[in-house]
């Protein structure tokens, strides 16, 4: 089976189909391969704006800058952004189409198979090669039937499949067995090769069990990508867990974990400054000092608000400002700062209003058309440039938008910044990743001359780290026979 089509499925979620799609994209790209990403369908809280005006998810943004390109909604076609235990705003080509449970999401798989493949088609037509990202686990029983996020899609455009399993997490040959051995016949036939992922030690010590794998299945192991630690690299939806301490910090930063918080991507650039000792704070966790308290984006404004009161926040915070510590609110977390939030179409949850945090003079009403826009601008805090994207239903209106945080190049203000300086709240998503505008916000803040860091270079750096690994570590003359490309490729010119 050759195509120009190759799709990455996973034994489990987080086994590093993102990361792996995006370094074969560069891989491609960097040898003059016209590649795209491809994700048929994503359930994620984290989306970027893309360049026709919709949303995708942030992982196939990241895939696209890997492939040279700018985010398009073709890249994701099926975007599930869940609002409660049993639901998602159900988004189809960028746009939303309607809140549905689980059950009505899978009468409606018809529709969105779909567009998945309209999507599919102008793409194949488009580039030479399309590296497509599979969703969790293609051995997920209960969501065989009408699948169109795994096997499929890939036995409706017969394209060839990856597995990749994640040894760091233990049982990797388990994984990758059960799961050969829960695809029907043609779905084993088309899975080409495995690829193992996050290995770390002395690959000999590994071979007698890759050979026996290789025997047991009959497919070959095309590689074993190492460890690579420090990847500067968003992720699909799952919040970091790991704190890394740094002992020069000066700057204390925490940030609520809201039960619906969305894009936790906007506080990568925070979470890699050496200045920066930042924290994310999960429910039933104390509330710890801090000197720069966020509140994120949220998906259920109302509800998240409801929860931040039944977490105590609402009294960290006042008595956060009472010492003159500062307040950033984005997005939803914006809209939490003013006095009311108002639902009445009910958008996001049932109908009705909820008393905000009050800190901030101005009222939020929630309507049905969701602005989607990239927008750049000055930020009020040292003039610098700012850049971003908007992505909310809610429209923010009272005295308090009069003192703007920013002044975008259309000549429309974005948030605000309140009279005493201690408190800015931004409709913008990606705040902190231009290394002026993260400079500017980081003084104030209280650390004055901040060392310089472009979370733009630190992201394309950790591409290219996954893209050398995938050139030492994998089969790539197998991977070109799959992709029906020359074993040699010219690279592009510098």
């Amino acid at each position: 089976m050759t195509a120009r089509v190759l799709m990455v499925q996973g034994c489990t979620s987080d086994a590093g189909k993102s990361t792996l799609v995006a370094g074969l994209c560069r891989w491609l790209h960097r040898r003059g391969v016209s590649v795209a990403p491809f994700k048929p369908q994503n359930m994620a809280l984290n989306s970027a704006v893309t360049v026709d005006g919709g949303e995708i998810g942030r992982a196939q943004a990241v895939q696209a800058q890997a492939a040279g390109l700018l985010p398009h909604t073709d890249f994701n076609p099926v975007l599930l952004k869940p609002n409660s235990d049993i639901g998602a705003q159900v988004i189809v080509h960028g746009h939303a189409v309607a809140n549905m449970d689980a059950r009505d999401y899978h009468h409606y798989k018809r529709v969105a198979m779909d567009a998945v493949l309209a999507s599919h088609h102008r793409l194949v037509e488009r580039y030479d090669a399309v590296l497509v990202e599979g969703a969790g686990s293609p051995a997920e029983i209960n969501l065989r039937d009408r699948d169109i996020a795994n096997m499929g899609y890939a036995e409706a455009v017969d394209c060839p499949v990856l597995l990749v399993a994640d040894i760091d997490r233990g049982g990797v040959f388990a994984h990758l067995v059960g799961t050969l051995a829960l695809l029907s016949a043609s779905e084993r036939e088309r899975v080409a090769g495995f690829v193992i992922n996050r290995f770390r030690g002395d690959i000999a010590l590994l071979q007698p069990g890759l050979d026996w794998l290789e025997r047991e299945t009959g497919k070959p192991v095309l590689g074993v990508l190492p460890y690579l630690h420090g990847l500067q690299l968003e992720a699909e939806d799952a919040l970091p867990q790991e704190i890394t301490r740094k002992p020069g910090a000066r700057l204390r930063v925490v940030v609520p974990v809201l039960q619906r918080i969305s894009n936790h991507t906007d506080f990568d650039a925070l979470r890699a400054h050496p200045d920066v000792d930042f924290r994310f704070v999960r429910a039933d966790e104390a509330h710890p000092p801090a000197d720069l308290i966020v509140l994120p984006g949220s998906k259920s404004t109302r509800d998240d608000l409801a929860w931040l009161r039944a977490q105590g926040w609402e009294e960290t915070i006042s008595r956060h400002l009472r010492y003159g510590g500062k307040l950033i609110g984005i997005c939803g977390g914006f809209q939490m700062l003013g006095r009311f939030v108002h639902d009445p179409q009910g958008i996001e949850s049932a109908p009705g209003s909820s008393q905000g945090l009050g800190w901030l003079r101005m009222e939020t009403t929630l309507e049905a058309r969701k602005q989607l826009r990239r927008v750049e601008g000055t930020l009020a805090l040292g003039g610098v440039r700012v850049s971003g994207y908007e992505i909310h239903c809610g429209i923010s209106r009272g005295e308090a938008l009069d003192k703007p945080a920013s002044m975008l190049d259309t000549g429309e203000p974005d948030g605000a910044l309140s009279a005493d300086g201690q408190i800015l709240g931004s409709y913008l998503h990606g705040l902190f990743d231009q290394p002026q505008a993260l400079t500017a916000l980081l003084a104030w803040a209280g650390v004055r001359h901040a060392a310089p860091l472009d979370m733009h270079a630190l992201r394309e750096a950790s591409i290219d780290r996954v893209a050398d690994a995938v050139e030492a570590h994998l089969d790539t003359t197998t991977l070109s026979r799959l992709l029906s490309l020359p074993t040699e490729v010219a690279p592009c010119a510098p």
